[in-house]
């Protein structure tokens, strides 16, 4: 039957609740056109403010014979302010209607924003239903996409400003909300989405439709909708963590070996950063598709089930076994905590390298460079430093261009790296899980990292890790007074991805 949660969305989407008048901003009582733009450094254009989204539905059927999908997104939305008109972010879709607490709205398209002028103004406080009905070409050729065609069907790749290609949102990872799906698809092919499966429902046209529910606030770019011809693999993990792989049938016996990983990846995890897992579920889902057209990325860290090229997966465990702890690692580090901003990347991938690396050298290893130990990586990484800052700014002042080149990646790891030699192993630990402890479920910026560590280890940290963040030139490394950095040369450019930070050559976990 139908999941609970999908009747509850669908049947509040003809309500409007409005605090009491009394509670409307006086000196605005009809609202005003809120704000196309969330200010974020890296992407200016991205998101929308005079409102939060505290809740998603998103209602997808799938046609096999066309390739289009059919949907209608349900957003339950928290007024910030007095608003006349508000947008959503929408790319490349064919939007039919929009309804605001159940009553017509007037909308336009214009760039990559959907306009909604509601049939009265929304109160400052208010609590509104919004509900767009639309459809979407996963083929369609867009200057940025999320979609992923694959033969059978699709997958999603959202990150880092891509989810509206695929529904209409708050594309920000600084408003985050609950999550529900249902999916539905022909006969002979499966849907799934984050989180749980919480209802199977057999139409009378054959169709299948499944309904999901993520237990955890989630950012946008962490939404993961996939249908093909898959199985579904269950086990076990630490603590009777339900561990769930989406695997394509025709490759599920070759991709064993590297699903079977998965419960060493998070005992070892929780061990290292004291923390249990912090969602309901964990698997692996190798896309079925192979096309470095389609799929030119490793993997993707969406919530609850890591998007993977599955050709990738089919390598031994030495190949792949220290990224799939850097893709794990972001559960905790840019899923459970996601980046207030995107300019706080590093705090994403910074991590994720950093316990990656951790991971491979402890098994002995050698990275891509021939190296086997943190100290010796290091090292060399710190004499890229002056370079790195040059070609791609600091750590954390990273631009659209560059955003996901190697200073996020390794040069996040080298500030982690130096912070651990300034204040040692077990305070560097009790940073991190008071961190991770603090913005669980929400999103947190450089500045809060900088904060609890000040906070935790009992000195103000903050000159420290700012010179490593936003300095310029690379700063002495603690403990290493005899390393150096190489002078700057003039054209040389640090390697960076096509699209969403998922192309990991400039990952050092591979």
């Amino acid at each position: 039957m139908t999941a609970p949660v999908a009747a509850l969305m669908i049947g509040t989407a003809t309500a409007l609740t409005l605090d009491s008048p009394a509670q409307a901003a006086p000196d605005r009582p009809t609202g005003e056109p809120g704000p196309e733009t969330l200010g974020d450094a890296v992407f200016p254009a991205l998101g929308n403010d005079g409102y939060r989204v505290s809740e998603y539905h998103l209602d997808l059927a799938y046609d096999a014979t066309t390739k289009l999908v059919e949907a209608t997104a349900t957003l339950r939305i928290r007024a910030t302010q007095g608003l006349s008109r508000f947008s959503l972010d929408a790319l490349g879709l064919d939007i039919r209607s929009v309804h605001v607490g159940g009553r017509a709205a007037t909308w336009e398209q214009v760039d990559e924003k959907l306009r909604i002028v509601p049939a009265g103004p929304l109160p400052e406080r208010a609590v509104a239903t919004v509900c767009v009905s639309y459809s979407a070409d996963p083929r369609r050729t867009l200057p940025h996409t999320a979609w992923v065609p694959t033969p059978d069907g699709f997958a999603i790749c959202p990150q880092p400003n891509s989810a509206h290609t695929v529904f209409p949102c708050n594309d920000h990872p600084s408003d985050k909300a609950a999550f529900s799906f249902r999916l539905t698809v022909p006969e002979g092919l499966r849907a799934v989405a984050n989180g749980t499966l919480t209802g199977t429902d057999t139409l009378s046209d054959g169709r299948t439709a499944y309904t999901y529910r993520s237990a955890s606030p989630m950012a946008t770019e962490l939404v993961q909708i996939t249908v093909g011809d898959y199985v579904i693999k269950d086990r076990q993990g630490p603590h009777g963590l339900p561990l769930r792989d989406v695997v394509p049938t025709a490759r599920a016996a070759a991709l064993e070996p590297a699903l079977a990983l998965t419960p060493g990846l998070v005992t070892w995890l929780e061990d290292r950063l004291g923390a249990a897992f912090p969602f309901e579920t964990y698997g692996l889902l190798p896309c079925n598709s192979d096309d470095p057209k389609a799929f030119d990325f490793t993997g993707l860290e969406t919530q609850t089930l890591t998007l993977y090229k599955p050709g990738f997966l089919l390598q031994e465990e030495k190949k792949i076994g220290s990224h799939m702890m850097h893709e794990l690692v972001h559960s905790y580090f840019g899923n459970l905590v996601s980046p207030a901003s995107w300019a706080d990347l590093w705090l994403n991938e910074g991590h994720a390298d950093f316990y990656g690396l951790l991971y491979r050298y402890e098994r002995g290893w050698a990275d891509s460079l021939g190296l086997t130990t943190m100290e010796a990586r290091m090292k060399d990484t710190y004499a890229r430093g002056d370079q790195w800052r040059h070609d791609s700014g600091p750590v954390a002042a990273p631009n659209a261009v560059n955003l996901f080149d190697s200073q996020r990646y390794l040069g996040g790891v080298l500030v982690l790296y130096a912070f651990r030699q300034l204040v040692g192993e077990d305070v560097f630990h009790a940073v991190e899980r008071a961190f991770l402890e603090r913005f669980r479920g929400a999103s947190a910026s450089t500045d809060d990292y900088i904060a609890v560590a000040s906070e935790v280890s009992g000195q103000d940290q903050s000159g420290f890790l700012r010179d490593w963040l936003y300095g310029t030139t690379t700063p002495r490394m603690p403990g290493h007074p005899d390393w150096t950095v190489t002078p700057v040369a003039s054209s040389f450019a640090a390697p960076h991805s096509k699209r969403g930070g998922h192309w990991h050559e400039n990952s050092a976990t591979l």
